[in-house]
């Protein structure tokens, strides 16, 4: 019997990548915090005075973008919100994964308990229940260009008020609104004044993909460390440059917890002891292993420091402040904390992505390890590996183009009112392609190191965490013997990777 997922607490303060991930790849009860709902609240009370007395507030009494002068009739205000969201339920193109969407309204739904939005109370109910129910609304992929993910926002907040279309579980075409939540038992909501702009004009769509990315980017690294220290113990490495007395001569953080992390996967190997390197210096893919690992391990922190920041900090315009009962135009729908965190990330898998492929030509070359040339099966006339470097490389090329930086340039918007932008939506969905090409790599580069340890023949020299990680490779990816077509095995172990099955301390 399936243990149920403990639920997911949300109080607007302490999201985490992971957490996100996990709820946005499962369908997990939610709970709210009581807190949460009262600031959510008072939120409100400061909207309802200021509606009551015709104080202008942007998007609340007045109009949007170009039209923030356009002061609004009491008899419009919740039309007006329902407009909002109609007039800018645009997004275009294929419909974005359900975990993406699901990740975007989970973070909407954490920030609206911030109680800076002024949206009622019954909104964050709303979207608690369609979650829990599995209802993901069907969002086309484009529309965003990072000052707040508003056509992302709005097309989602159209499913939700029953006029739009919500993903089919089945994986079918999208359902009509109103069919899929009368089939959940639940009811279009219904928006005030406020609400429309508060379901639509938010950067949890941009903030959602970066915290998967950064999920991401911490599993394929686990599995980076592991594959370089089987390459490691299958190239009968020089283990010097990894020393703490070395790695503290520099005094990077990263490197230093890169080398621990290697170390500690080879703890138990014969590269221990003295005289089982076989050179003094290795090539620099494997000697720099520390230092282009370090930078990696220093981005994913970086990255998750701002990542988790937005997940729990309020992208709205305008915030209501509680405390001082005042309502404030702001600028943090703007999110380029989110591009430069995705940007940096992304362009540090390039360097590791690169050695990796170094180290795999290493591997294959007979000169070098000293083994079978491209590692065939002694005594075969094979070309081993040797084709599969073509794969690799071909991974590289495009992980290194979607690392490259994500264009700017000064927004037309609004007749010139909104005028910046960030694009941290499009860097975001980067760093999700780069980490999924990364993952292959370090599952191709697993592959080869261990067909390396298993023709070195090193029984109990190999470390006890090389032995366990070879045989995860192997119960997808059988010992090459002979020439196959290996397109299963590199998807399968990529798969694993992703999965999390090389996952461990580092």
């Amino acid at each position: 019997m399936t243990k149920p997922s403990p639920p997911l607490k949300l109080n607007g303060q302490t999201l985490t990548c992971e957490a996100l991930e996990a709820a946005a790849l499962g369908c997990p009860k939610i709970d709210l915090a009581e807190a949460g709902l009262a600031r959510m609240a008072a939120s409100r009370a400061i909207i309802d005075d200021v509606i009551a007395r015709k104080v202008p507030v942007y998007g609340v009494t007045t109009g949007l973008g170009a039209l923030a002068n356009t002061a609004l009739g009491a008899d419009q205000l919740a039309a007006y919100s329902e407009q909002t969201i109609r007039g800018r339920a645009h997004a275009a193109g294929p419909l974005l994964p359900a975990e993406q969407v699901r990740a975007a309204l989970l973070v909407r739904l954490n920030t609206l308990l911030i109680g800076a939005s002024g949206a009622q109370p019954g909104v964050a109910h709303s979207l608690k229940a369609a979650l829990e129910a599995g209802l993901t609304p069907a969002v086309g992929e484009y529309g965003s260009i990072g000052a707040s993910d508003l056509i992302l926002g709005a097309t989602a907040g159209l499913a939700l008020i029953g006029e739009g279309r919500f993903l089919s579980a089945e994986g079918g075409a999208p359902i009509e609104a109103t069919q899929a939540l009368k089939a959940a038992g639940l009811a279009p909501l219904k928006v005030g004044p406020r609400d429309g702009l508060a379901l639509a004009n938010h950067a949890g769509f941009s903030a959602g993909l970066c915290a998967l990315g950064v999920a991401g980017a911490a599993r394929v690294f686990s599995a980076a460390q592991i594959a370089a220290a089987v390459s490691m113990e299958g190239f009968r490495a020089n283990l010097s440059p990894f020393d703490e007395r070395v790695i503290a001569l520099r005094g990077q953080e990263g490197e230093a917890k890169a080398a621990r992390g290697i170390l500690a996967h080879l703890e138990g190997s014969s590269l221990f002891t003295a005289g089982q390197a076989r050179r003094l210096q290795d090539p620099l893919s494997i000697r720099n292993i520390p230092q282009v690992h370090g930078l990696v391990l220093a981005a994913i922190a970086s990255a998750r420091s701002v990542v988790e920041t937005e997940l729990n900090g309020s992208s709205d315009n305008p915030a209501t402040l509680t405390t001082e009962g005042e309502i404030l135009s702001t600028g943090n729908y703007l999110t380029p904390h989110l591009t430069g965190a995705a940007e940096s990330l992304s362009r540090a898998f390039v360097h590791l992505a690169t050695a990796q492929v170094a180290r795999m030509a290493k591997l294959l070359s007979e000169q070098f390890t000293g083994l079978p040339l491209f590692l065939a099966a002694p005594g075969r006339v094979s070309s081993g590996f040797a084709p599969v470097i073509k794969v690799a490389e071909a991974l590289l090329t495009e992980l290194t183009v979607a690392a490259s930086p994500t264009p700017l340039w000064s927004s037309a918007c609004a007749e010139g009112i909104e005028d910046v932008m960030s694009s941290s939506f499009s860097a975001a969905r980067a760093l999700l392609q780069v980490t999924e090409l990364a993952g292959r790599l370090s599952a191709m580069e697993l592959m080869l190191a261990a067909q390396c340890v298993d023709l070195r023949e090193l029984g109990d020299q190999a470390a006890p965490a090389v032995a366990q990680a070879i045989g995860q490779v192997r119960a997808h990816s059988p010992r090459l013997a002979q020439d196959r077509p290996l397109t299963d095995d590199i998807n399968a172990l990529a798969g694993a990777v992703a999965a999390g099955v090389f996952t461990r301390p580092h």
